[in-house]
């Protein structure tokens, strides 16, 4: 009876021992934040030491995407000067031991990076026997570049094309099917690539496609003209207004929107207004070549998205010129699909994913 109440209290001093640690490890992460909140993330340098300083405190938060395993991936990553001079940050994940069905490279978000949410969602794929590549755009994420700033939506687009061209004409990738996988603006992206490469792709898997703001994104008309003839004179200046029930539409699940600091990269500040002014031109073109797409498609869309517009993405699907396409719209869902919305909808997402990609990867599928 003694040795059992003995156990039983060190079992106790070793959960509260635990809980201390945890609550520790809490409050720091948490002074770390606020440290990095402050911090000049303009240039890359900055952003490279507040990512290696946070890496590990990121990777350990309580999200689904992150408690999926990563036994089994070799995950790589580095920098390349590309042919404008700028170095830029690329990582990979490949399966380890199982051959590959196909390689999907994927075009994050506005203001984000390949290296936080989206490790998880390249977990899941590698480990269902899809090579996948990712590259941080010059401004955002550990690449160079002004934070936050596009200068040229299409030299950010060639950019892009560069660098998944490298990979495809490596020997081992050659003869696999590629895929696009884009989200949000870098849905935007994906579309641009496919347009510039139209035989190129064998399909594109589009998540909540910026193929046109919704209304509650653009500023009134007489705003937008003010701040469109600000943008040629100051266009690097943050001033593009953002409503706060915008920023309340990126994640449903409250308790993922609490842990949406722990993206240390995210550009946080309002839009530069030159950023606004080619993403907006970037979107008018879109909307005038949705009959041009005639790659295999995949589009995704929350019902419930206020940022991108859900009737963009049912234009597209209406109007590509391709028969092999299927849309998505995912009840009350919000914004981030795969990153802010309850587990059950996230894993959703990525079933339909995996299950598209197995359908489109068991030939050399040509369109």
């Amino acid at each position: 009876m003694a040795e059992r109440t003995r156990k039983k209290g060190e079992d106790n001093d070793h959960d509260e021992e635990e809980i201390e640690k945890e609550m520790v490890m809490e409050n720091h992460s948490e002074v770390m934040l606020e440290n990095i909140g402050v911090c000049n993330m303009d240039e890359a340098p900055a952003r490279r030491r507040a990512r290696e300083a946070f890496k590990h405190v990121q990777l350990a938060i309580d999200h689904c995407l992150f408690r999926l395993p990563v036994d089994g991936i070799k995950m790589k990553e580095g920098y390349e000067v590309n042919s404008r001079g700028l170095e830029i940050f690329s990582k990979s994940w490949l399966p380890e031991t199982s051959s590959l069905k196909a390689i999907v490279c994927y075009c994050h978000g506005y203001a984000d990076t390949c290296t936080f949410y989206f490790e998880g969602v390249a977990r899941k794929l590698a480990r269902s026997g899809y090579g996948v590549f990712a590259m941080d755009y010059p401004g955002f994420g550990l690449s160079d570049g002004l934070h936050g700033y596009i200068p040229s939506f299409e030299n950010l687009v060639n950019d892009v094309i560069e660098h998944f061209s490298k990979i495809k004409e490596q020997k081992e990738y050659q003869n696999l099917p590629s895929f696009l996988l884009g989200e949000s603006m870098g849905g935007a992206i994906a579309l641009k690539i496919h347009l510039k490469q139209p035989h190129a792709w064998d399909g594109a898997a589009l998540i909540a496609p910026l193929c046109k703001f919704a209304e509650d994104m653009i500023p009134h008309w007489l705003v937008k003209q003010i701040l469109i003839g600000v943008a040629k004179v100051l266009p690097k200046t943050k001033l593009v207004p953002q409503k706060e029930e915008v920023k309340e539409n990126i994640y449903r699940d409250v308790k993922k929107r609490k842990l949406a600091p722990y993206n240390v990269l995210l550009y946080k500040d309002k839009p530069r207004l030159g950023t606004a002014l080619e993403l907006l031109k970037a979107t008018q073109e879109l909307e005038q070549r949705l009959e041009e797409v005639s790659v295999p498609l995949l589009i995704m869309h929350g019902e419930a998205d206020i940022i991108t517009d859900p009737s963009a993405s049912k234009a597209l699907y209406e109007k590509a010129n391709v028969k092999d396409k299927k849309l998505i719209l995912y009840k009350d869902a919000f914004h981030t699909l795969l990153e802010g919305e309850p587990d059950e909808t996230i894993f959703h997402v990525l079933a339909d994913i995996i299950t598209w990609l197995d359908d489109h990867s068991t030939t050399k599928y040509k369109y």
